[in-house]
């Protein structure tokens, strides 16, 4: 194994639940123990699906990762509207898993990435085949920045950083997460939350804090150290579950979020980085899965993302939309219900 795909494999590792438990003392929470939190670490319960040095190693080594092309460009970049106000709902695919969330007078920014690379190393590591659907100066003002966890595909300390000029942008995320971005930059306001907070937003807009089957880490020794969530943005005329990273399990967390806020109107969901399903199927839904949460959770209309930009696993790059059409289609589904989009295309609706 060469420097580079070291390098690399070591940015991949918090993405991959590879389990390294040597640190004994969280440096990113010291809360009370819960039924998700023994006191060091978070942990989804009576599910448990860590990877061993072992199994990440076999995946490296007999892994057949297809190949990918050096540039996939997206649509045009969007240039968004000021806000959006009234029950209409905007979203626009930045790429990967960010997006802007535009509705009731309210720009909501998912898991912003707009770095060229998802790692920890700015030379080494998933480098991006899309330049970002939305230009950062082309983004409307931002009212909150949702951060999901802080695998480096969804946490990039240079774009918080960045966003963090606006005083009026709140940042909002799971458990320790808001220590590791104020102690990379204080001017980031972060402001962390437990599974089943619910935090008002404005306008009559709150965002809820919900579980999903998935891990965290940074680095080598901080697994399951700071927590991660979906979330459920509950507005005036509908409710909008985004999920950004999760696998499957026994899917008893989506009905249980279909049950506690009676369907969505919208659910953002993630149908790449899958592959091998041996190693990913714990933590990474594939685009069958996802057609399963969207049936269950009782969306009328879902939007795929985690897919197209950062080339993380095995598949290609265009398997998953592919997959979720084949998907779609056994299951009688019409495909303008469940859509993909490029970086920069928009999903607009409006209330009839």
């Amino acid at each position: 194994m060469n420097r580079r795909r070291l390098l690399t494999l070591l940015g991949l590792l918090g993405g991959a639940g590879y389990a390294g438990y040597a640190s004994l003392r969280n440096p990113y929470y010291n809360g009370p123990v819960s039924d998700h939190f023994d006191g060091l670490r978070f942990h989804i319960p009576n599910i448990t699906s860590d990877k061993s040095t072992g199994d990440l190693l076999k995946w490296q080594i007999d892994r057949n990762r297809q190949k990918w092309p050096e540039r996939a460009p997206g649509a045009a970049q969007d240039k968004p509207p000021v806000r959006v106000d009234g029950a209409d709902l905007r979203v626009t695919y930045v790429g990967h898993a960010s997006l802007l969330i535009q509705t009731h007078g309210v720009n909501i920014l998912v898991d912003p990435v707009w770095s060229q690379r998802a790692s920890p190393f700015r030379f080494a590591g998933p480098k991006r085949v899309n330049d970002p659907g939305i230009a950062l100066t082309d983004l409307p003002p931002i009212d909150v920045v949702l951060v999901s966890h802080n695998h480096y595909d969804h946490l990039d300390l240079a774009t918080l950083s960045a966003l963090s000029g606006n005083p009026r942008t709140r940042f909002l995320t799971p458990l320790g997460n808001d220590v590791i971005m104020r102690g990379h930059d204080s001017a980031i306001r972060a402001e962390a939350f437990d599974w089943d907070a619910r935090v008002e937003v404005g306008r009559g807009v709150f965002v809820h804090f919900e579980p999903a089957y998935h891990w965290s880490a940074r680095g080598l020794f901080d697994r399951r150290m700071a927590l991660w969530s979906a979330f459920v943005i509950e507005t005036p005329s509908g409710n909008i579950y985004h999920i950004a990273d999760t696998g499957f399990a026994d899917g008893a967390i989506f009905q249980q979020a279909r049950d506690k806020h009676n369907g969505f109107r919208l659910a953002i969901l993630p149908i790449g980085a899958y592959e091998p399903r041996w190693f990913m199927r714990d933590h990474h839904i594939d685009p069958d899965e996802a057609v399963r949460i969207f049936q269950i959770c009782g969306a009328e209309r879902a939007l795929a993302h985690h897919w197209g930009t950062f080339q993380l696993t095995d598949e290609a790059i265009d398997e998953p939309p592919q997959r979720l059409t084949a998907a779609l289609q056994r299951e009688g589904i019409a495909a303008s219900l469940f859509q993909t989009k490029r970086p920069g295309e928009v999903l607009e609706l409006a209330v009839v």
